[in-house]
């Protein structure tokens, strides 16, 4: 892949024309905490008006009853995928109850002196409900509840058949076409991985976290003031040692290289009992389950990455069997934070250079993807993560130590071709304006998110105010906006997700103990 001082310029493919990018298609996953006016997590049930979290397809909960998640359907641009995700937004604010406010950073606030005030998700009495259930249960038994309570944003993107066809022809491969797909997709996943420190300096918004959050925990982080903790250069502390991470993944060795090799990888992880899981014990003494199985990860779910293949699951299906009969269908982006100055938890801009990266990604060259230099991305995630915005930390790359920056501004530099590439074939100037933003950000660290926040925390007097601020100024702006005729179809969507529980509450034959042996 081209280093910092690229001394061959990115030249896009001959057989590519903006045509074969018109198929495609991005959806958007989002998380955001409910919370109370006086700034605690909400301890409310998951408002009616938004329906079954069970089986409502666009509106459900992460690990909290109080962690929603918005999901919009894959369209054919970025502007229907916010349009979308805005919708979504609006749905929440006009269903909210109880002066509650849809928190918009990543990092939770005033969570509670016990992680059992962190409500679990309840998803009903169906087997699959309990299940989604038990799973967090596990979860908290595993790492504690308030590492769950983190939220990000998960960008999804796939690219359509005639785009790899097309490709597959032009390098004369014969193999069936779902083969090619996998190998072109898992070396975008690769060179995601590293890559992964431009995603953290320049679109990071989590520098700072409450004090309540580290209650417990060992950490590195600096006072920014009575009730929060910082880092002075920190782009993204979701994604560093205090996020979402934990050291029994660390020793897993689930390579990206093949999609065989992964799928085993993955399955292997969630077939091994694990001697810590298992003192956990996985039921009570009078029978009742704590954590779905004492193996490595519970279900494929657990396993946390900063990318993941996807296929769409049919019926019963895991994520790791259903890559084994279809193949990599798309592509989950899951290292971006919220951005707490977004109504919806993303701009335009950070959307486009998502798409712009993914491509410079799937196109560039990808070697396999080995234990060294995992050990060397890991290295250069924690430095991004840390010191980021320090303009004098490098990171390593296969032919030494290189300045951070310089190393941002040759790849920013580069993907230009990709970014008017898909301006001509969205006809638009919005690729090559978003390129410029994170250009800007890359020479000028103090216009980073990252930078942006902590300023703003600072002058607000904490994480707490500055949030609610941001929180209250979303909210008044969404619920003055109009779903129109749209109003009628998420009611209905709500109506009929309760019913659709209902269905599967009645239709269950298995007791849960049956259902559950199957992940034992």
């Amino acid at each position: 892949m081209p280093q910092a001082d690229v001394s061959q310029a990115f030249v896009l493919p001959d057989w590519l024309n903006a045509d074969l990018l018109v198929s495609m298609r991005r959806g958007i996953e989002k998380e955001g905490l409910r919370m109370r006016p006086d700034g605690f997590i909400a301890q409310s049930p998951h408002p009616t008006r938004l329906g079954s979290k069970l089986t409502h397809p666009h509106i459900t909960t992460d690990y909290a009853e109080s962690l929603l998640e918005l999901i919009t359907e894959p369209l054919a641009s970025v502007q229907q995928t916010l349009a979308q995700l805005r919708e979504l937004h609006i749905v929440v604010q006009q269903a909210l109850e109880n002066d509650e406010l849809f928190w918009g950073m990543s990092m939770p606030c005033m969570l509670a002196d016990s992680d059992d005030d962190i409500l679990l998700a309840d998803y009903g009495s169906s087997n699959s409900g309990r299940l989604k259930t038990l799973y967090r249960h596990g979860l908290g038994l595993r790492y504690g509840r308030r590492m769950q309570t983190i939220a990000g944003l998960h960008y999804n993107l796939s690219f359509g058949d005639d785009f790899f066809g097309t490709w597959q022809a032009a390098e004369g491969h014969h193999d069936a076409l779902s083969a090619f797909k996998n190998a072109k997709y898992l070396a975008l996943v690769r060179n995601f991985k590293r890559l992964l420190p431009l995603v953290l300096y320049l679109t990071g918004a989590s520098p700072a976290v409450c004090a309540c959050f580290l209650t417990g925990r060992q950490h590195h982080l600096q006072p920014l003031n009575d009730k929060g903790y910082y880092l002075p250069n920190a782009t993204s502390l979701r994604m560093g040692k205090l996020g979402y991470q934990n050291n029994v993944q660390d020793d897993l060795d689930i390579r990206y290289n093949r999609l065989d090799e992964y799928v085993a990888g993955l399955q292997q992880a969630v077939g091994t009992p694990h001697k810590g899981f298992t003192a956990l014990g996985i039921d009570t003494s009078d029978g009742t389950p704590t954590q779905i199985n004492d193996h490595i990860l519970q279900i494929e779910n657990e396993y946390y990455s900063a990318i993941r293949p996807k296929q769409t699951t049919q019926g019963d299906e895991t994520p790791s069997e259903a890559l084994a009969a279809r193949g990599v269908g798309y592509i989950e982006l899951r290292a971006l934070d919220l951005d707490p100055y977004s109504e919806i938890g993303i701009s335009i801009d950070t959307a486009c250079f998502m798409e712009i990266l993914a491509l410079y990604c799937l196109l560039s060259d990808s070697p396999e993807l080995l234990p060294d230099e995992d050990a060397r991305l890991s290295i250069n995630q924690e430095r991004a993560v840390n010191a980021g915005r320090d303009s004098h930390v490098t990171i390593l790359t296969p032919t030494g130590k290189v300045r951070l920056q310089d190393w941002l501004d040759g790849h920013l530099q580069a993907m230009l071709p990709v970014a008017t590439l898909l301006d001509e074939t969205y006809g638009s100037n919005t690729y090559r304006h978003a390129l410029t933003v994170m250009l800007g950000r890359c020479h000028h660290a103090e216009l980073t998110p990252s930078a942006q926040v902590l300023h703003d925390t600072v002058q607000a007097g904490g994480t707490w105010q500055f949030g609610k601020k941001l929180a209250e100024q979303h909210a008044h702006s969404l619920r003055a906006q109009s779903l129109g005729a749209r109003a009628a179809y998420y009611a209905t969507l709500a109506e009929q997700s309760i019913n659709d529980q209902q269905t599967l509450e009645a239709n269950d034959t298995l007791s849960f103990t049956d259902y559950i042996a199957r992940f034992r």
